[in-house]
């Protein structure tokens, strides 16, 4: 029996489907018997991450234990969580399963640090942003980044609001704006720290300037899944 990759996704349903395609992207398989097996649970009434960091909103954590143990049950062996803002959990979440648990912020970071990337801008959440879940590992590895200003951060969190409700074509101009002026200033590299945003600049040209932490954590995770097993 192959080992099972298991997503702890619903935050939000769009970006576990976008961690599905890339796990499928990022497989060396020729037919349908040696791609991974998955399973995904993507419950979206799970509180959100960002109303709680910022002003004490409902708690995601029970309902993200609640997918993590029905993942648990159905044998995954290695668990993601593409939703970066949830990582503010992820202690919590890790040290209450002896599962295989990769870490989003980590997987990103090490690219980052491997690479040598330098003068980085943080496009996330301002969940993401205010608990400094990039910032503090970014500073241990002496990279210099760049937060938007909260006239920017506004407008990233409409952007990323308009994507949730439907509207792409909104979403996309106003990421586009921040990416834009951000560039003025100098910033060469941008790391797409919600999982909402490669959604966003999906067919956005100039590739090479975007970090994105969802392909890093599936990366990560087809590299565990081929550690041990051999097809």
């Amino acid at each position: 029996m192959k080992k099972i990759i298991g997503i702890l996704g619903g935050m939000g349903p769009a970006a576990t489907v976008d961690a599905m395609e890339k796990i499928i992207k990022n497989t060396p398989a020729t037919c349908d018997q040696e791609h991974i097996p998955v399973i995904a649970v993507s419950f979206p009434d799970i509180p959100d991450r960002t109303a709680n960091i910022l002003s004490g909103g409902e708690s995601p954590l029970n309902k993200m234990l609640s997918s993590l143990r029905i993942l648990e049950a159905a044998g995954a062996e290695c668990i993601i969580m593409p939703c970066n803002t949830a990582h503010y959990w992820y202690d919590e979440l890790k040290a209450s399963t002896k599962t295989h648990f990769i870490n989003m912020i980590e997987a990103t970071c090490n690219k980052i640090v491997s690479e040598e990337i330098n003068n980085v801008a943080i496009l996330a959440t301002t969940g993401t942003i205010k608990s400094g879940l990039y910032q503090s590992r970014l500073k241990k590895e002496n990279v210099n980044f760049i937060i938007p200003d909260d006239i920017q951060q506004g407008i990233i969190m409409e952007s990323i609001f308009s994507y949730k409700s439907g509207n792409e074509e909104m979403a996309y101009r106003l990421m586009e704006t921040v990416i834009t002026q951000l560039k003025n200033i100098g910033v060469e590299r941008f790391i797409m720290g919600c999982t909402e945003i490669p959604l966003i600049l999906r067919g956005y040209g100039d590739k090479e300037r975007y970090i994105d932490a969802t392909d890093e954590l599936v990366k990560m995770a087809v590299a565990w899944f081929y550690l041990d097993n051999k097809l």
